[in-house]
């Protein structure tokens, strides 16, 4: 059997991003919410509050740990597996990647420090800003690394010259045109991951009894944010889409099986798309609604997938059913926001047990709607690397065999298995733990310094209580 280098390295790119992509979108709304709480303790010196952001910390402590390990190997494969595409974009690139390092990378690496082990050892105003600079430090990344996709969707400001793309204008490659959308896109949908993370953890304490006052308050404040941000990110996730229309029509004509360019198109519910014969095997839609969406007229005209040749076509399927989970669990946010403010009446939103356990399923379903929307980012603008110039064959390394690529993308799965079960066995373990108690627990037990991962683990006496220098 003969191994395609090319598949295998997709695959590999693949399965390493979606791996990745689901601790930085969690963390980058995690990041905020810790100072806020930081913010809050401080402003109000509320013992609630600082347990809530010491218990958060711990959280973050692993989950931040393991977006390192996973997210350092995509920058080898630049190299390993797309040789060509790293020499023709690498004046673009390597600038980008560099930034986000000295930028950002650096930034919460100062400040990491002293948020998971100065609580109780410098003043308290450092120890909020320290964890304002780390939840700012998560934004930078998110911004230069939310660029440099970009700019491989929608390239501008660059010239192709001789193999080799030359930077012509860094204002217009940086703020390229579906930039904007997507870093807004992104960054919601770390707010609302965040949220619900919070909120179903909360409600199986609030279930089994523990530390009732504080996730009572935990819960409130993020069934408020959700109440304001899944509406919102339909509102820019329907932007995002006209962008992508004018950018990519072939990308949004794949999201909505749509095979020729004809006006009045149904939103299709559910179908089967069929390659080969260029056509769906059955459909079940509503009329013109897909039209009025892309359109704003029920009678918009609407591009087709058959517009493009059969070999720059993406794998409909996928990029069809990616949507629709997207948008349907998108739907269901919604959805159960909207009932949690309808049961804040008389507090039933704290004991109605039937909501709290929903809440708990809730949890996990932001990291699905991120990678079902990472699906259809990615294999949508298949066969492309870099937007109509570059394509995957075109960017893979020449000397890469298909035997190299797939023995290092199982040795890939297979650390990066071992990787998934030591952090849900650590975030299971501080889950369990809960909030510590109020006679006096911290990060740090010991002056030395400690691995990030000790902050999932650490103590402080119990005959004290944390005391904060003025």
């Amino acid at each position: 059997m003969e191994l395609d280098p090319l598949l295998l390295s997709r695959l590999q790119f693949a399965f390493v991003v979606s791996f990745h992509a689901i601790f930085p979108v969690f963390t980058i709304g995690l990041a905020s919410y810790i100072a806020l709480l930081n913010g809050l303790f401080y402003k109000t010196a509320n013992a609630a509050w600082d347990r809530l952001a010491l218990f958060w910390t711990r959280v973050f402590a692993v989950v931040f740990g393991m977006g390192v390990v996973s997210g350092i190997v995509m920058s080898f494969q630049f190299g390993t597996n797309w040789s060509n595409f790293s020499y023709a974009t690498a004046n673009f690139m390597g600038p980008m990647l560099s930034y986000e390092v000295v930028t950002a990378f650096f930034l919460e690496a100062a400040f990491l420090g002293v948020l998971l082990f100065g609580r109780g050892k410098v003043p308290q105003g450092v120890h909020l800003f320290a964890a304002i600079m780390v939840a700012l430090g998560t934004f930078i990344s998110s911004f230069w690394i939310l660029s440099a996709n970009s700019w491989m969707q929608t390239p501008a400001g660059a010239e192709l010259i001789d193999g080799r793309f030359h930077i012509t204008d860094w204002s217009a490659a940086i703020f390229n045109p579906s930039f904007p959308w997507r870093f807004s896109h992104k960054v919601m949908a770390s707010f609302v991951t965040g949220g619900f993370v919070v909120a179903g953890v909360s409600a199986w304490y609030l279930l089994i009894g523990r530390d009732v006052d504080a996730n009572r308050r935990a819960l409130s404040m993020c069934l408020w944010l959700l109440l304001v941000l899944t509406p919102a990110q339909a509102v820019i996730g329907d932007f995002h889409g006209l962008n992508t229309l004018e950018h990519q029509p072939t990308k949004v004509a794949a999201m909505e099986g749509n095979w020729e360019t004809q006006s009045g198109v149904p939103l299709l519910l559910a179908a089967w798309p069929d390659k080969e014969a260029q056509d769906n095997r059955f459909e079940i839609g509503i009329p013109k609604l897909a039209s009025l969406i892309l359109t704003h007229h029920a009678d918009g005209v609407v591009p087709g997938i058959s517009e493009s040749a059969r070999d720059e076509q993406p794998a409909v399927w996928l990029v069809f059913w990616s949507f629709r989970v997207m948008v349907g669990l998108g739907f269901l946010m919604i959805g159960v926001a909207l009932v949690g403010l309808w049961l804040r009446r008389g507090g039933r939103v704290y004991r109605q047990r039937g909501f709290l356990q929903v809440l708990r399923l809730m949890s996990v379903t932001p990291f699905i709607a991120v990678l079902a929307g990472w699906f259809v980012t990615e294999t949508g603008r298949a066969p492309w690397l870099v937007y109509g110039v570059m394509t995957h064959a075109e960017g893979v390394t020449p000397s890469l065999t298909g035997g190299m690529a797939l023995f290092t993308l199982v040795g890939y799965m297979a650390v990066y298995a071992v990787v998934f079960a030591c952090g849900l066995y650590y975030l299971t373990r501080v889950v369990r733990q809960g909030m510590l108690p109020e006679t006096g627990d911290d990060l740090d037990a010991s002056p030395h310094a400690k691995r990030p991962f000790s902050a999932a683990n650490a103590r402080l006496d119990d005959d004290a209580a944390p005391t904060w220098r003025q």
